[in-house]
């Protein structure tokens, strides 16, 4: 079999068709993916026993380094995921087989090294089709799973709220559904009356097989979870519409995972979220209350994180959670710049926004971990995106350059008023001081002499209180 290492600086033609066919047939090694442990407890924590994983992808388009930066990303979810990753192979052809993934003769060439190396799952730097799951898992003899269902274990894992886990699980059913097979004639056999079979009551009588009759049960519980997770969001669109009416404005930190969003956060606020060097760390949204350098009060919300491919059934499960992102006024886009391609994340991150209707949103770049990023890369990045900032919430450096930008980015709704306000409102006083900025403050004979910005609503009732209290002067 033959199976090599690309030699450093060589350089390979992008387009289809250009390469030989030496380079077409072959499988590349990708280095540095074995994660082979030295020390058994570094995994005595696990519940279970780590599965052993072999990594193929297929390079269709793209360079050579975009493709390994992929299946590397891969290995990481797969470490994630609770996996020891024994070997990772790059296959270059035109497009994926539409029977294997690989193609036959490279099917066949992967189950030798699965055998080889002693592996027992396969995982696709890609979605597979039904058909190409079962044919590919009849020639490796393992398990074999895709892209999508690596990261929705993930995301299952994670989990924590039940609002969480109820999105989760919608995702898994909805991936599940056109995948559902059966081993053997089990699934395939008729139920055929009250006893055969052994469906009865609610299996819709003869003629339903094991399969159908599974079918019916997933879209049952999915149709269940749609409801649940409905019912769950309306508490966090109270809250919203609370906001809207106080006129606060809503910042919301999207990006790629484990760009650093939590951290971010964290530095901005001091809300204590966690933050762990994990990817998908955070899947339940955390929402804060923060204040710009000149006071203006806002909220900062941490969203889940981004990646290549993320799979659409969590966008459409997780899509009740995603709202908040449309409906804010600024995003801060952190992005991760100790990235091999970080404009990859960009583009990837981008690709969800709009599909949640977020792309008309204004949108700030916060370029993190700056302290171990490339300069060079960083410099491409300020060229390519105009309004950008550069941080490191590890350090603290350039976070007081991001509070001036995040104050000029904030729409102003405010309006600046001059009010006396009768001493028995002092309550309207105390809302001046949350919800707006105040610029000036006095005591008068007849009540506070107030010079604030504040929202349109409670201007209003600023104003109203005002002229009553010149009625009652006048009187």
């Amino acid at each position: 079999m033959t199976v090599f290492s690309e030699r450093p600086g060589e350089m390979l033609a992008d387009a289809p068709g250009d390469y030989d066919l030496e380079d077409r047939q072959a499988l590349r090694r990708v280095a540095g993916l074995s994660t082979e442990l030295e020390d058994i407890t570094e995994v005595e924590y696990r519940s279970l026993r780590l599965e052993q994983v072999v990594l193929i992808g297929v390079w269709a388009e793209g360079t050579l380094a975009s493709a390994e930066n992929s299946l590397r990303e891969l290995s990481r979810l797969a470490e994630t995921a609770g996996s020891q990753v024994l070997e990772g192979m790059i296959q270059r052809r035109g497009k994926p087989d539409a029977a294997t993934y690989v193609g036959a003769g490279k099917a066949a060439e992967l189950a030798d090294v699965v055998a080889a190396v002693g592996a027992d799952t396969v995982i696709c730097d890609g979605e597979l089709s039904p058909g190409q799951l079962r044919q590919l898992e009849s020639v490796v003899k393992v398990k074999v799973i895709d892209r999508t269902a690596l990261i929705l274990d993930i995301f299952a894992q994670h989990a924590r709220s039940r609002e969480g886990k109820a999105q989760v699980e919608l995702a898994q059913l909805a991936y599940m559904l056109p995948r559902l097979r059966g081993w053997g004639e089990s699934m395939s056999r008729q139920a055929g009356g009250r006893v055969a079979g052994g469906g009865g009551i609610g299996t819709r009588g003869p003629g339903e097989t094991k399969i159908e009759t599974d079918r019916r049960r997933l879209r049952a519980r999915m149709a269940k979870l749609r409801r649940e997770i409905a019912a769950m969001s309306v508490s966090r669109d109270v809250q919203r519409g609370q906001r809207r009416r106080r006129d606060v404005p809503s910042v919301v930190i999207a990006g790629y995972t484990n760009a650093g969003k939590s951290s971010l956060l964290n530095r901005l606020t001091g809300a204590g979220v966690l933050v762990e060097d994990a990817l998908f760390a955070t899947l339940d949204p955390a929402v804060r209350r923060a204040r710009t350098v000149s006071g203006r009060a806002l909220t900062l919300t941490d969203t889940v994180g981004f990646v290549r491919h993320l799979p659409h059934q969590l966008v459409e499960a997780f899509r009740s959670t995603l709202e908040e992102t449309a409906d804010a006024d600024l995003i801060l886009h952190v992005v991760d710049g100790s990235d091999p391609e970080p404009e990859a994340q960009i583009t990837a991150v981008r690709e969800v926004l709009a599909e949640i209707g977020a792309a008309g949103v204004p949108e700030l770049i916060v370029i993190n971990k700056s302290d171990a990023a490339d300069p060079l890369v960083i410099e491409g990045l300020r060229q390519r995106e105009k309004h950008c900032v550069l941080v490191s919430a590890r350090t603290g450096a350039g976070l007081d350059e991001l509070r001036d930008a995040l104050e000029e980015a904030l729409p102003r709704r405010d309006r600046e008023i001059k009010v006396v306000v009768p001493y028995s409102r002092g309550d309207l006083v105390a809302r001046a001081h949350d919800e707006g900025e105040v610029l000036n403050v006095g005591h008068g004979a007849d009540g506070s002499e107030l010079h604030a910005r504040v929202p349109p609503a409670l201007a209003a009732e600023l104003e109203q209180a005002g002229a009553a209290c010149s009625a009652l002067t006048a009187n």
